[in-house]
């Protein structure tokens, strides 16, 4: 059973027309917000001042406003079991890391600093498909959903898609500024260089299953599918050692067959997005356009011969825009 057209239909504000890669625009209110405020001992308290204040946003004096300001809500830091000196260190780490983001943040020409991550769930959350997006027959087959439960936690997770652009200057501006992502990726795109995918691999990147060729999936056959999808599960085993549990359809279009087929390759969850980010605009899925805790941003391995930028020009503005908004980006393995 289809759910999806083929393209995103976006409102007509919107400020460039959808990728090639954009699924439907779905209408739904996210979730409220529940705010968490851990507990932290007065140590800890003052330590994390001192650590937070080495750079995690614009606002006290510093040229460039890559000063810090407080965590913004549901980024503080938890309370950490042990002893004080664990948990001096522990945030003694977290000032370290802040002050190694401000300094690339300047280098790279980011608006701001990236505000740190809170600590991902020592349990990952239950993942259940987005209503609207089931499909008949789905029970039991890898969730579909486009926001990653987190608690009310200003935190978002960045997702990029197919491989066709391989900039060097990306794995270097991700590594210093220690901003984590997820990459999708095809076949069909990466077989020219897969040493650029595993030089991304070593720093860290899960690389994840986006079919050999990037076919609208509804049109094919359950062995079509399947062929698609474990035979890129193949390819990621044989080129990089580690055949993943996540995937994401083609356009985010899908079917029954597609996530049956998903299954028997060994998938186990189908996140696709809530928002898509280009050098110089972002669409939005939902009503309000706007950003909600655990969204998942999708964006593409794209050049200046596609997009009116580079990947580092897409980097800064989707940064600007998720730490505007008082919000970090967290690692999506540690919570799907």
């Amino acid at each position: 059973m289809l759910r999806r057209a083929q393209r995103a239909v976006f409102p007509a504000s919107a400020s460039a027309s959808a990728s090639t890669c954009a699924p439907a625009s779905t209408s739904a209110p996210a979730a409220p917000a529940v705010p968490v405020v851990p507990v932290v001992p007065a140590v800890l308290a003052a330590l994390l001042v001192a650590a937070l204040g080495s750079g995690c946003s614009a606002g006290s004096g510093e040229p460039g406003g890559h000063a810090s300001a407080k965590p913004a809500h549901g980024q503080e830091v938890a309370h950490k079991p042990g002893s004080a000196a664990a948990r001096a260190a522990y945030a003694e780490k977290v000032r370290r890391t802040q002050a190694a983001r401000a300094v690339a943040a300047k280098k790279w020409g980011l608006a701001k600093t990236p505000l740190a991550a809170p600590p991902p769930p020592a349990v990952k959350p239950k993942i259940t498909t987005r209503k609207g997006f089931e499909v008949e027959g789905g029970e039991n087959l890898p969730p579909v959903f486009t926001t990653v439960p987190v608690k009310g936690k200003k935190v978002v997770f960045l997702t990029i898609d197919d491989g066709s652009e391989k900039d060097p200057e990306l794995l270097r501006m991700m590594s210093e500024l220690k901003i984590p992502y997820t990459a999708f990726l095809s076949d069909y795109v990466i077989n020219d260089d897969y040493g650029y995918f595993k030089q991304m691999r070593d720093r860290g990147v899960t690389l994840n299953n986006h079919t050999l060729n990037h076919p609208y999936m509804p049109g094919l056959s359950y062995d079509e599918q399947k062929y698609e999808i474990c035979g890129q599960q193949k390819v990621l085993q044989k080129q990089y050692g580690k055949r993943p549990v996540l995937f994401r359809p083609p356009f985010g279009n899908y079917n029954v067959d597609t996530l049956r087929a998903a299954k028997a390759c060994g998938i186990k969850a189908a996140p696709i997005w809530a928002a898509e980010a280009f050098p110089d605009h972002m669409e939005w899925r939902e009503w309000d356009r706007d950003m909600h805790p655990g969204d998942i941003i999708l964006t593409h391995f794209r050049g200046s011969d596609e997009w009116n930028g580079s990947m580092t020009d897409m980097v800064r503005h989707v940064m600007k825009v998720i730490t505007d908004k008082g919000y970090a980006v967290g690692r999506l393995e540690d919570y799907v």
